[in-house]
């Protein structure tokens, strides 16, 4: 392809849809300039849009009207800029020596073009392992991996861990003080059998935040398939003309079920959006990052209560508790973001003890059940979410 002459014409919607996607993955301060590029190929079916900087690649097709085929790179992030904010009109392209020049209606802008020699060969998309309805596939990642952790020290945790077993899947993530497990069902290729990769779970929640939840297409899988599942180092998806890959986190994820526990002494059965709003009000006279509640549970009614040397706070709101009463703390934040993913109008918080972490469930009406020694059951439920409490002085 001569790329001293690639030219096509494009429509702005289709363009900026594309660049603004791929650009969202750009570095935006790349240990090398050339990972700031947007890669443009024209060719006689339209255009390819891509990004990689190593550990995550992007892809997207979208049509145009070639007149030159050939291969440009520019500025992601700037391009995407410019392209959001030109008008509603053709827009045409051309790259004259080392400038790539843009024009839409009576707009023009200059940008140079990017040497292509230095750009990274793109990762090849793994073989596709499987299949999930797009809106189960966004509503998982959300309840799962905003339990991750942050700290690149600890890489283990700043993944979900993707636990295939046929056609059964697993998602957790932890960073300590929570563990988010949602279980969901998929179809998965022939011969996929038992399989856990560690994905990166700022990227996967940015794939998935950029999806749109009632496409009719299912999002594909792309880890590898048979018994080859995560031994190319890559998690794919591929949704109609998009496609990204990321580099697999090479940790050990922790064993997450000793921490789920089975029975509790006590369980509480609350409304969520009362129990938010009543959170938002009483960590007003906290510190907004750490703020910390306490939580005293009696038969019928909880007594939320924070205080710092600036003030105190407490609120009362009703709640079902059976057996033991309960006081602890949690910090507020957390709480929220349990409560926020359950799915459901009310919360059913199971104790162990006061001390130890509590499971948050979504409660719809189901009967309470105990076992022998009269401890309760926890729920059946596709997605758990379990809380550390935190200490207070008394």
């Amino acid at each position: 392809m001569d790329i001293q002459a690639v030219s096509f014409q494009v429509a702005k919607d289709d363009l900026a849809h594309a660049v603004g996607w791929v650009a969202r993955n750009l570095p935006s301060k790349p240990a090398q300039p050339v990972l700031r590029g947007m890669l443009i190929t024209a060719d006689d079916e339209g255009l390819e849009l891509a990004g990689f900087d190593y550990e995550v690649s992007t892809l997207v097709r979208i049509p145009a009207v070639v007149h030159t085929t050939g291969r440009i790179a520019v500025a992601g992030k700037l391009l995407s800029e410019i392209v959001s904010n030109l008008p509603s009109k053709p827009i045409d392209v051309q790259l004259e020596d080392s400038t790539v020049i843009f024009r839409c209606g009576t707009a023009r802008f200059e940008l140079p073009s990017i040497p292509l020699e230095d750009y990274p060969q793109l990762p090849t998309l793994p073989a596709i392992t499987g299949r999930i309805d797009p809106k189960l596939f966004v509503e998982a990642v959300g309840q799962v991996a905003m339990a991750a952790g942050r700290d690149e020290t600890l890489p283990m945790l700043t993944g979900v861990n993707v636990i295939i077993d046929g056609g059964s899947v697993t998602m957790v993530a932890t960073d300590r003080f929570r563990l988010a497990v949602r279980q969901l069902e998929w179809s998965p290729e022939p011969g996929i059998g038992q399989a856990t990769v560690l994905v990166p779970a700022k990227t996967l929640l940015d794939n998935a935040r950029t999806l749109d939840a009632n496409m009719p297409d299912p999002v594909e899988i792309a880890i590898g398939a048979g018994e080859n599942v995560g031994s190319d180092g890559l998690f794919g998806l591929r949704v109609d003309a998009r496609r990204t890959t990321t580099r697999l986190l090479d940790a050990q994820f922790p064993n997450h079920r000793p921490l789920l526990p089975a029975t509790n002494k006590s369980v509480v059965i609350m409304d969520i959006p009362s129990l938010v709003e009543a959170l938002r009000r009483v960590a007003l006279v906290t510190d907004r990052n750490e703020s910390q509640i306490r939580m005293h549970f009696h038969r019928d009614h909880v007594v939320l209560s924070a205080g710092t040397a600036g003030g105190h706070a407490e609120e009362t709101l009703p709640c079902e508790l059976h057996g033991e009463e309960v006081a602890t703390a949690f910090r507020a934040s957390f709480l929220r973001d349990g409560l926020g993913v359950l799915g459901t109008d009310r919360v059913l918080f199971g104790f162990t003890e006061a001390k130890r972490p509590a499971i948050l469930v979504g409660y719809d009406g189901q009967e309470l059940t105990q076992d022998e020694e009269g401890a309760y059951l926890t729920p059946e439920n596709d997605f758990r979410y379990v809380l550390m409490p935190v200490r207070l002085p008394s």
